[in-house]
């Protein structure tokens, strides 16, 4: 049935969410572009994602709004009812993403096979895209432009930034000290690290030459968390927190020398930036969801609580096993981030001065 033996006319994409999981997928289109560049492509994802993303070149990126409900399907459904597609990439395990490809007309629907579909998904596909030997998330989605027949698979981003979005960037970036970018705050708040491990980092950071910035969303927690990690500090970070669109964002990720974050959004951001990141990780198996070209810099106490949670090794696991404990992040160790962040600093030599 597939692989395609000549370029298909049009495909379409569902992956609505979430920030990072859409910044993976970014390089499976962009892999698909590289080898059939007449190929059309519409994207239907998240109204938030598509503030970063919607203006990826060659690709008709679709808003969808969840908080509208039944209303956002049939916007969608009315904008496409005119096409038929060769094929769609239901990239997501979702059940809203699901219900989207009821009014998608297509002659092949793929999907995760057994090991990764989840939410009834497999009902509304019809052919299995084989999961990867590799856990992570990103190789999952290449494996779906591998099985339309794309040779090259080397994961590569272009999300563009404008100008005044790169000026607004370099205004807040120091032409004198290396940056360091600290997202602190995930979607889930139990997957934050604690108040006195960032500030110890930060400071650490600033000895060492590092101006510190703090970034992330506008959310009343991500400010208040932001700004008692701030007291904290010995040194004088700025605070940019609720302060970025997610193209200023990007954009300050791309010119930082190294970000510091938990399992979120402006971790994968960075790799797709091209900056380093260390990630720090306790619910979720990094080898599936960690920074994809930084998994060295790594943080995790994963592998040992979900062993010792569960009484099984790790390789018999399920592939989104998650650990189910609030408390976890506080097994990382302030000792063990700031070793990381030196032999960070010395593998890419990062001194004292730009």
């Amino acid at each position: 049935m597939l692989p395609f033996t000549t370029p298909p006319e049009n495909i379409c994409i569902i992956r609505l969410s979430a920030i990072g999981d859409c910044v993976h997928a970014v390089a499976m289109v962009q892999a698909i572009q590289r080898q059939w560049p007449q190929t059309q492509i519409t994207w239907i994802m998240g109204k938030v994602e598509s503030g970063l993303l919607h203006d990826l070149p060659g690709v008709n990126v679709i808003p969808f709004n969840k908080k509208d409900g039944l209303k956002a399907y049939l916007s969608i459904w009315k904008q496409l009812r005119h096409i038929r597609f060769d094929a769609v990439l239901h990239m997501q395990s979702a059940l809203r993403a699901s219900l989207l490809t009821l009014g998608i007309k297509a002659r092949y629907t793929l999907g995760f096979d057994q090991q990764r579909a989840g939410d009834g998904q497999s009902f509304f596909t019809n052919y299995k895209v084989p999961s990867p030997e590799s856990a992570h998330v990103l190789d999952g989605f290449l494996a779906f432009a591998a099985a339309l027949g794309i040779r090259d698979l080397t994961p590569d981003w272009n999300i563009p930034i404008s100008h005044a979005e790169n000026e607004w960037a370099q205004q807040r970036i120091s032409a004198q000290k290396l940056t360091l970018l600290i997202a602190p705050s995930a979607s889930k708040s139990y997957k934050n690290w604690f108040r006195d491990g960032y500030a110890a980092l930060a400071d650490h950071a600033a000895k060492n030459g590092f101006e510190v910035i703090f970034c992330g969303g506008p959310s009343t927690q991500e400010k208040q968390f932001a700004e008692d990690i701030i007291a904290a500090c010995h040194c004088h970070p700025i605070n940019l927190v609720g302060q970025t669109s997610l193209k200023q964002l990007f954009a300050l990720i791309k010119h930082a020398d190294l970000v510091l974050a938990p399992d979120t959004g402006p971790a994968h951001m960075a790799t797709a930036a091209g900056t380093p990141v260390i990630g720090l990780y306790a619910h979720h198996n990094p080898a599936r969801t960690g920074p994809y070209n930084s998994l060295n810099y790594v943080v995790s106490v994963y592998q040992p609580l979900i062993e010792q949670q569960t009484g099984k090794p790790i390789a018999e696991l399920a592939w989104r096993q998650r650990l189910k404990d609030d408390n976890a992040m506080n097994n990382i160790s302030i000792e063990e981030v700031i070793t990381t962040f030196d032999r960070l600093c010395h593998d890419r030599a990062l001194g004292s001065n730009k």
